[in-house]
């Protein structure tokens, strides 16, 4: 049975900022999703021990005194959030994260903050990202690839967008959508599509680093480019890494 005809674990995460070495985990979604069986899910809210700028409240609604009030610690919700999808790693259900980079590096990091065993010390997960995927089998489509446009390119509903749980469920929808439309991709066993994304990942990002360099007023963005996927290594500090 192909890859996408069985159960999928969608991950999605809203932070305080959009910098994984510095920001902070605000709310959380797992989700367990197809395979026959209908769409089950747990969501979090944690206190992040900093303040949510107003910028990202605009983006997910979450002030600092909600979180505060009604958050969790966030070494409790990120031991959660982790043995969740260690779970479903072991039971060998692929981790779904849109731009998968972001959230999973910014899950580890919040591990390391906190003193909790990260995702990777744990299981050898295997992701799909609807961004990656998409990117790969329609290349040169005009117009933006944020989850909302591939929910519409693809005819998926989306829902509450930027509410962690509605952003875990589209982006496993439209994983979805891309397996059965592209058939040659879902012919790909689940460690061979895995593989084939580490690779098709840095060569998007090296095209992306490649147009900031050349593009006045972006050139500085060039070096904040990073090539790996699906998680950025922590920094070396004397630890494993």
């Amino acid at each position: 049975m192909s890859w996408h005809r069985k159960p999928f674990c969608g991950f999605d995460l809203e932070t305080s900022g959009i910098d994984p070495e510095t920001d902070r985990i605000v709310t959380a979604s797992a989700v367990r999703y197809g395979g026959g069986s209908p769409t089950t899910g747990r969501s979090w809210l944690a206190n992040p021990g900093v303040e949510i700028p107003e910028d990202a409240t605009g983006v997910h609604g979450v002030t600092s005194a909600h979180a505060q009030e009604h958050g969790r610690p966030p070494a409790v919700v990120v031991e959660e959030i982790t043995t969740v999808l260690a779970a479903a790693v072991t039971e060998g259900v692929p981790i779904v994260a849109m731009n998968a980079q972001f959230d999973l590096t910014m899950l580890d990091r919040e591990a390391r903050r906190h003193g909790v065993r990260p995702l990777v010390d744990r299981v050898t997960p295997r992701v799909l990202d609807p961004r990656v995927l998409d990117k790969r089998v329609d290349r040169y489509r005009k117009g933006g690839r944020t989850l909302t446009d591939l929910c519409q390119h693809y005819v998926v509903q989306l829902d509450d967008a930027h509410t962690a749980q509605a952003d875990a469920i589209a982006a496993c929808a439209v994983t979805w959508k891309i397996g059965a439309r592209y058939r040659w991709l879902s012919r790909l066993d689940l460690d061979a599509l895995h593989h084939e994304q580490i690779e098709w990942a840095r060569e998007q990002a090296e095209g992306l680093r490649a147009y900031f360099a050349r593009t006045e007023g972006k050139t500085e963005w060039a070096a904040g480019v990073r090539l790996e996927w699906p998680l950025i290594p922590a920094p070396r500090t004397g630890g494993p890494w």
